[in-house]
């Protein structure tokens, strides 16, 4: 009895550690600056930082309403607005640096814009998400073509190792030279290619398990759980540790595995969430050790600090709502190595947004992958 007592208050004392030191934020109601050039930004899909702390953000120009865009008209139905290019970068005061993207010869643009990772190269990396689309893509930061990987089509299955199935989004790990990819919403699996060349290299499930497509019945909470991914496969990112996360969105929980792509663990994150999932996006804190994970759930509509050790909740921020501050459909989530998190929305939600960090914690700039 001494000893199990003496492991709870051990526990007790480390859950109330890491949530005194979990960091704090506040809304930057200000940030981004208005758009130039009448434009207006549709469903942002994606965002994420560089190196220079600069913001990416992809959005779906083509998710505008009537109403929305309505000076792009011939003639102008009212004074505002017209569609902003689909990839925008911004500073740390918000504003826009440069914005280009869409359909060109050499590559095939989404049919529906899903995701966005800037490399420690600096090339800025693209998921297709719509029902024909099966691939992502690679530029310079100035949208200079670089190279495509899958192909749009006909969708085929979670062992096509030629293209992928509606990707979700990407990360990079340059010293490797690999891009990895959470494919996605048609398929259920991780994949893993030659950054430079587009060779495939390797994929895996849930569990490090072959993918499967077999079909699944609707979460349940009290069942076990699965043994496959369900749809979508939304976020894959690489500790510095080495130690890959991936973002298991509906069944509601976060997936750790190795390079390659053996097990270690999971951790469930409210885990009674059934409309839509919880798991939308992860980010690593930036201090030495990542000692946190960062979470957007678009259901519950909240950012979330799990111990990324245990998943453990430690502290938490938002509510569904259109206030600043609020998110409805909150889809993606970026951190500077300031500490300050920048989000994106989906649906109606069609928007960006920065918290600032507000705390002490040491940070450190991310290392090279």
């Amino acid at each position: 009895m001494r000893g199990l007592l003496a492991a709870s208050a051990a526990f007790l004392f480390a859950t109330a550690v890491h949530a005194a030191d979990a960091p704090k934020f506040q809304v930057d109601a200000a940030w981004p600056k208005p758009l130039p050039n009448n434009w207006i930004m549709g469903q942002a899909a994606g965002v994420a930082v560089d190196n220079d702390d600069r913001i990416w953000v992809v959005q779906r120009p083509r998710t505008l309403t009537d109403d929305e865009k309505a000076a792009s008209f011939t003639p102008p139905r009212t004074k505002c607005c017209v569609a902003a290019p689909p990839v925008m970068e911004f500073d740390q005061e918000g504003n826009l640096l440069r914005s280009w993207g869409g359909k060109s010869e050499g590559y095939d643009w989404p049919q529906n814009e899903h995701g966005i990772y800037v490399d420690t190269k600096g090339f800025v990396w693209l998921a297709a998400n719509g029902e024909q689309d099966g691939h992502i893509l690679k530029f310079t930061r100035d949208g200079k073509f670089v190279l495509q990987i899958g192909k749009p089509g006909p969708q085929t299955n979670s062992l096509d190792t030629t293209r992928l199935g509606r990707p979700a989004n990407v990360t990079v790990d340059t010293a490797a030279n690999e891009v990895y990819v959470a494919d996605g919403y048609q398929n259920r699996r991780i994949a893993v290619f030659d950054s430079e060349t587009g060779a495939f290299k390797r994929h895996w499930g849930a569990y490090g398990k072959p993918p499967t497509d077999e079909k699944l019945p609707p979460f349940d909470p009290n069942a076990a759980p699965t043994q496959q991914f369900a749809n979508p496969v939304h976020c894959v990112r690489i500790a510095r540790d080495g130690l890959v996360y991936v973002c298991d969105r509906t069944n509601n929980r976060i997936q750790v595995f190795r390079k390659d792509g053996t097990f270690v663990k999971e951790m469930f994150v409210e885990k009674t969430t059934l409309q839509q999932g919880s798991m939308w996006d992860l980010e690593l804190w930036p201090d030495a050790n990542e000692t946190f994970l960062i979470n957007a759930d678009g259901a519950n509509n909240e950012v979330r600090t799990l111990n990324r050790d245990t998943g453990e909740i430690v502290g938490r921020f938002g509510r569904n709502g259109r206030m600043a501050g609020d998110f409805h459909w909150i889809h993606n989530l970026a951190i500077d190595s300031k500490g300050n998190i920048y989000t994106t929305e989906v649906d109606s939600g069609k928007r960006a947004q920065k918290f600032l960090f507000k705390g002490d914690t040491v940070l450190r700039k991310r290392a090279a992958n």
